[in-house]
């Protein structure tokens, strides 16, 4: 079999940024075309009346009056950030990007087609057929920034544990061709592209407790979303999405394995927690020894001390306070 070979860059549809006539000009004249066609079919009505004879004005004036309606039918206006993909017949003849009210050629589609829904098929009550559930696509595409969260997936990290993620993802629209005839459905796409990046980013770091300086889904929030971003770019890419944050809103291990992974976190946090507890009554002791030596409080021999360091440590590193009891003797005794 021959080596497949990705798409090229110029497989892709090149966006065209056109522009459009003023719907306001457009709205006079289309209006002053259907006024003229009233005015000379009645013309031609009265003239007719008038001599008594046929009026070639009365041929000529429906047909310019249904001009004019039919030039009526090319406004149409866009919002802020808003485009419109301008299609004749089949054929890509530009985006309008700009907002306002305009006027383009009136056969431009108002659809760029229709897709098919996932859904048992039902029968139309009007015509009595039936149909499967659909969706129509306009041709107008929004530009506006767009929020969209992912359901809770499972997925193995990166040394097998089975957790459960979730993210937000913020896109919108930058390449108005690309997402219009690059791709069947761009919003379906970017949904299924970012579960699909979600988990590939997910196989590529543990939960926690990696090795060394080594990221986690955890402790590296940061590193995980730009990692997330750069790999829903590169593969929304195609369908001329833009994406401007992603990031998870989940994170857990998985339930059949989360009482075992907590118990462990809390025994690591207990042992975490002893060492530090004993590093610092060690630091305090030794302290308290120096103390006395320099100062001459008191000379200890080497029993006594050890019976001292004891003592300190039973004292600082108990969970309990500690009850002392006093020795009314001598030190020796």
């Amino acid at each position: 079999m021959p080596p497949t070979t990705s798409p090229s860059p110029a497989d892709h549809t090149v966006e065209n940024v056109t522009s459009a006539s003023s719907g306001w000009i457009m709205l006079l004249v289309n209006l002053g075309l259907v006024l003229l066609g009233l005015i000379t079919f009645i013309s031609g009505l009265v003239s007719a009346a008038e001599h008594d004879r046929f009026s070639w004005l009365i041929l000529f004036g429906p047909p310019i009056a249904l001009f004019g309606i039919i030039m009526l039918c090319g406004h149409f206006t866009l919002q802020p950030n808003e485009s419109r993909v301008m299609i004749l017949f089949g054929h890509y003849h530009g985006s309008i990007r700009q907002s306002g009210f305009f006027w383009a050629n009136p056969f431009y589609a108002r659809s760029r087609g229709r897709i098919d829904l996932a859904g048992p098929a039902h029968k139309n009550p009007q015509t009595g057929r039936t149909e499967t559930p659909h969706r129509t696509l306009s041709s107008k595409i929004s530009l506006r920034s767009r929020n969209f969260i992912s359901e809770k997936i499972k997925v193995n990290d990166k040394r097998g544990n089975p957790v459960e993620l979730a993210a937000v993802v913020v896109w919108r629209v930058a390449d108005t061709a690309r997402a219009a005839f690059d791709v069947d459905d761009y919003e379906s796409y970017v949904q299924i592209q970012s579960e699909s990046a979600l988990r590939h980013i997910a196989s590529l770091y543990s939960y926690d407790h990696s090795e060394e300086d080594e990221p986690t889904l955890r402790d590296s929030a940061d590193e995980v979303a730009l990692a997330l971003r750069t790999e829903l770019q590169a593969r929304l890419e195609k369908a001329g999405v833009a994406v401007d944050e992603a990031r998870l809103t989940h994170l857990a291990y998985a339930p059949e394995i989360a009482q075992a992974m907590l118990r462990r976190q809390q025994a690591e946090a207990v042992i975490a927690a002893r060492q530090k507890i004993v590093h610092g009554a060690v630091s305090m002791v030794d302290m308290a020894l120096r103390e006395l030596a320099d100062k001459a409080v008191v000379q200890l021999d080497d029993e006594r001390k050890a019976a001292m360091v004891s003592n300190l440590l039973v004292v600082l590193c108990a969970e309990s306070e500690a009850t002392p009891v006093i020795n009314t003797g001598t030190l020796y005794n």
